[in-house]
């Protein structure tokens, strides 16, 4: 079985090409940083997937997808190993995506700035009333999850 999930953002701008024929076909492609569990010191915080879509997948990724957007990708591991013009041989690995997903709120990947910066956080309610309840600020329902 040849299956992977991951969950990152993209580190750039998706780019999509169609195939030359009779029936063009969409490729998209595109990486996403996708943060390590486990953290070292002197190692890197992220690892790097390229990935690539077709057909309606690519078309939705170019139209929706942007640097920055947090996605989770299911698709399988594809070897793309290769000999360049030194004759040296390169080892590279491609996600071949089957689905793709929004990972978090068009609000949320709006605020994402693309460093480690935190994002906006929403106003926090003013102190108790007499009463025991808090007095929420007008307005802050609309950024209520629920």
């Amino acid at each position: 079985m040849n299956k992977v999930i991951l969950m990152g953002r993209l580190t750039r701008d998706p780019e999509i090409r169609y195939s030359q024929g009779a029936s063009q076909t969409a490729v998209g492609r595109f990486t996403i940083a996708v943060d390590r569990r486990f953290k070292r010191e002197g190692q890197p915080e992220a690892d790097f997937f390229n990935c690539t879509t077709f057909n309606r997948q690519s078309e939705f990724v170019e139209k929706y997808l942007h640097r920055g957007t947090k996605v989770v990708v299911v698709g399988s591991i594809q070897n793309n190993n290769y000999t360049n013009n030194n004759g040296e041989k390169v080892y590279s690995v491609q996600v071949i995506v089957d689905e793709i997903e929004f990972a978090e709120s068009k609000s949320a990947s709006q605020g994402y700035n693309g460093a480690d910066a935190p994002m906006e956080q929403a106003p926090a309610p003013s102190a108790a009333s007499g009463d025991g309840f808090i007095n929420i600020e007008d307005g802050i329902e609309d950024e209520l999850p629920f």
